[in-house]
């Protein structure tokens, strides 16, 4: 009964509210923490601008119209930054006074042959044809990436052979004309029109449409052991 006695006197939680003497709760702080800042961050200098075109070429290859779109999204990133905390003025005057800055630096790491369009060109050009792409869509691609139209034309010259095994790799990978499974129905033109569609949509002239499809299988794995072969 004694022990039945102590029991009852001992103090059990409060479960319906909290106790007026508890101390208000607040966030801990967290060692190493800055308060938010509350100057915009230093905009890039012409020499901040030179390691990052230097930095993206190190990883990527590039035309000058693409480096110029990187550098100039890093002088739009700093602007964002820059806007919480910074007077909207004094930035698009900076900004307006490092977009020639932008232009210097690209104009010298291409003098210095860091970037060289005419290489890029040359390059993707090779690399796409042996992917299956058409002159004209190659055209098209380097176009996007800011390469000039004579440098173009000189990447990509006239090439019935090399247009031909494109587009068999193209014929092969759909499954089209020497490669199909199974003949096409006789008397049934459509699944031809169908064929000729896919190539003709990849941007390959019609001659080479015709001569891809109508291939015979060791031809056409031949033209496309010579374009692998190539280069």
């Amino acid at each position: 009964m004694k022990r039945l006695r102590h029991l009852s006197k001992i103090k059990r939680p409060v479960t319906g509210g909290v106790s007026s003497s508890v101390a208000p709760c607040h966030p801990a702080r967290v060692p190493g923490r800055r308060a938010p800042s509350t100057t915009p961050p230093p905009p890039p200098d012409e020499a901040a601008l030179r390691e990052a075109g230097l930095a993206h070429l190190a990883r990527y290859a590039a035309t000058e119209a693409g480096l110029r779109r990187v550098l100039d999204r890093r002088l739009d990133r700093w602007a964002r930054l820059a806007a919480g905390t910074g007077d909207p003025e004094t930035i698009a005057t900076t900004i307006a006074t490092l977009r020639p800055a932008v232009r210097r630096v690209v104009a010298a790491l291409a003098a210095a042959g860091a970037v060289n369009d005419a290489a890029f060109a040359e390059s993707r050009a090779r690399s796409l044809r042996r992917a299956g792409r058409s002159r004209r869509a190659i055209a098209a691609h380097l176009a996007v990436r800011g390469v000039a139209a004579e440098q173009a034309r000189a990447a990509i010259p006239e090439d019935p052979d090399g247009e031909l095994a494109a587009a068999l790799l193209l014929a092969r990978r759909r499954r089209l004309g020497p490669f199909r499974a199974a003949p096409l129905p006789a008397g049934d033109p459509t699944a031809a029109r169908r064929e000729q569609g896919v190539l003709a949509r990849a941007g390959f002239p019609e001659t080479i449409v015709r001569r891809a499809l109508g291939c015979a299988r060791e031809e056409a794995d031949a033209q496309i052991a010579a374009l692998r072969a190539d280069g």
